[in-house]
């Protein structure tokens, strides 16, 4: 039942971004998609955290921190970015990284820079 819960989670936040997508198109700063997908999300009735902090722990020692974009329902971590072309695999291990030091199991990445929205859905 929890996996059917995250997976309808993320697809209204999917949702939600495509709207963002189809209004503001590609061009824009990251910034501007954040603050666009905080009113969809709130639209939605989603609750969110911007720029939440979490503690990045290395043999039981905090060695630092890391912010994310936003984490949606204290269930899911979403990174946007505004590239176009071809999006760096370093952004989907940035989000790994993410997932694994939050102990957070599932997060989305969604870039808004090309002419569709490209979305994808990360789990450890």
């Amino acid at each position: 039942m929890i996996e059917y819960e995250k997976d309808t989670l993320t697809q209204k936040i999917i949702g939600c971004c495509y709207e963002v997508h189809n209004q503001l198109g590609p061009g824009f700063l990251e910034k501007i998609y954040v603050n666009a997908l905080k009113i969809k999300l709130q639209q939605a009735g989603l609750n969110y955290i911007a720029e939440k902090e979490f503690n990045v722990v290395f043999e039981n020692i905090i060695i630092g921190k890391f912010r994310c974009d936003l984490f949606v329902e204290d269930k899911v971590i979403v990174e946007l970015k505004s590239v176009t072309g071809y999006q760096p695999k370093l952004f989907q291990s940035q989000l790994i990284s993410y997932l694994k030091a939050s102990k957070i199991k599932t997060g989305l990445l969604i870039n808004f820079g090309n002419s569709s929205c490209e979305v994808k859905r990360l789990s450890v």
